[in-house]
């Protein structure tokens, strides 16, 4: 584990640095919360786009609502910073004592 070889090191996808059997399941909970985190990226970004994109092409002019190309992009941004923001959250994880 923690003297491994240079080609085990190179050829593994994760290496515990300790020895501690503890820390390989602790990288199962984070890869696990890590795939929870993309889904819900993956869902915050698609329904964000589903609803807004629509709107920022102009499909409700004819209702009599433009929204500025400016607020368009702005909220595109802040929709790449929220999704960028809740992956950061990543950071915070605890790990669990086994």
């Amino acid at each position: 584990m923690g003297a491994a070889a240079d080609i085990t090191v190179n050829a593994a996808s994760i290496v515990c640095m300790k020895n501690n059997l503890n820390d390989v399941a602790n990288a199962v909970l984070i890869a696990k919360a890590t795939q929870r985190r993309i889904i819900a990226n993956f869902v915050w970004a698609f329904m964000y786009n589903l609803i807004l994109v629509p709107i920022a092409m102009g499909c409700l002019y004819p209702f009599g609502f433009a929204l500025d190309p400016m607020w368009a992009g702005t909220a595109m941004g802040l929709s790449s910073v929220s999704v960028v923001m809740s992956s950061l959250y990543l950071k915070c994880y605890k790990y669990k004592r086994l």
